[in-house]
């Protein structure tokens, strides 16, 4: 097991940590915006950087002053850095203790026809095959990636997130996966680590933390758009003018402030411009669709309530039997309670206008 404790690194206008992480023999995805210190704690892992206070270990062995050599670990960086002079052939085998290694791995990770070629005659997402390759060929006790992804093709990359969690589920060993994007990050850890600002805001399994997120930055940060003031009234949510029924079991007393977070593709979109503004009963609203997008795969809807201020996003597709609504038509929205997530409501935060 991979232990990060209490792992704190210091710069001039920017602190890391402190950092506390275990990582056993899985995938820990982290995952946070440029500049929140994901780059600087695979450094800490991997001995390029020194931390200022705290320790790394492996399965109980002090790594912590360490050279890289000496560690165990292998960092797959953003943009390879493979050898530009050498075959594909000739960056895996550098790492690599038999050519029948090579040979494996090469099959694994479908480069076997490219491997007489040089980096400069090969594709994004094959040169990032080669250069995991070569990482995993030096049997590494740690795997450490660094936004491998981040400069591919997006149809590239969304192929390669397949790839890279079966390889990495494989290997048996720590994997440190570092992106800022939410659905790699999904995809291929079997944990996800949030982090903003060089902490660590919330862990856990990718559905966890997708659709019960910790924190207001957590909750919009992983595609949370929803995140509504609204009051606890008994079994009720009281969101401006609107009530709509609380999910069980959230802790909150009566009375309490809390935003209420919902994700845009749990809203059901329909028809029924005519419905009662205050959606009792059937936790049911009439809104008014005031922007549309067309997203590939999908609409992003934005749609204006009948009795609250904020405006809700939703998701949804178009079918022959439901095609989506035009900007300026009235539609209905139900909220599911199962769908819905909350979170405390710091006071100095609260809205003026906050229902009373």
């Amino acid at each position: 097991m991979l232990a990060i404790e209490g792992v704190v690194r210091r710069y001039p206008g920017f602190e890391l940590g402190p950092v506390d992480l275990d990582v056993d023999d899985d995938v820990l995805a982290v995952l946070g915006p440029s500049g929140c210190g994901k780059t600087t704690l695979l450094s800490v892992v991997a001995g390029l950087v020194e931390p200022d206070e705290g320790r790394v270990s492996l399965d109980g062995r002090d790594l912590t002053g360490l050279p890289p050599e000496r560690r165990g670990t292998a960092m797959l960086f953003q943009d390879g850095a493979l050898f530009p002079h050498l075959t594909a052939r000739e960056n895996v085998a550098y790492a690599a203790d038999s050519p029948t290694r090579v040979d494996e791995l090469a099959e694994r990770l479908e480069i076997a026809d490219v491997l007489d070629q040089r980096p400069r005659e090969l594709s994004g997402g094959q040169r990032g095959r080669v250069a995991l390759a070569r990482a995993i060929a030096a049997d590494p006790d740690v795997l450490l990636l660094d936004e491998p992804l981040s400069n591919l093709d997006a149809p590239v990359a969304r192929r390669l997130r397949a790839v890279m969690r079966e390889t990495l589920a494989g290997l048996g060993v720590p994997a440190v996966y570092v992106t800022h994007d939410q659905r790699e990050a999904a995809a291929v850890g079997d944990r996800v680590a949030v982090m903003r600002d060089g902490e660590i805001e919330q862990v856990g399994r990718p559905e966890a933390v997708f659709e019960r997120p910790a924190t207001p930055f957590v909750a919009a940060f992983t595609g949370t758009r929803n995140r509504l003031p609204a009051r606890v009234r008994g079994d009720r949510l009281q969101w401006g003018d609107l009530r709509l029924s609380a999910p069980g079991d959230q802790g909150f007393e009566d009375g309490a402030a809390v935003w209420l977070c919902v994700r845009p593709e749990h809203l059901v979109v329909g028809e029924g411009p005519d419905l009662p503004a205050h959606g009792d009963g059937p936790d049911l609203i009439a809104a008014t669709v005031t922007a549309r997008t067309f997203e590939g795969d999908g609409y992003a809807l934005s749609l204006d309530p009948a009795g609250a201020v904020e405006t809700l996003e939703a998701w949804t597709r178009s079918t022959r039997e439901t095609p989506v609504p035009a900007v300026g038509e009235g539609v209905s929205v139900r909220v599911p309670a199962d769908a819905v997530h909350l979170l405390a409501r710091e006071p100095d935060r609260a809205r003026v206008d906050d229902p009373a």
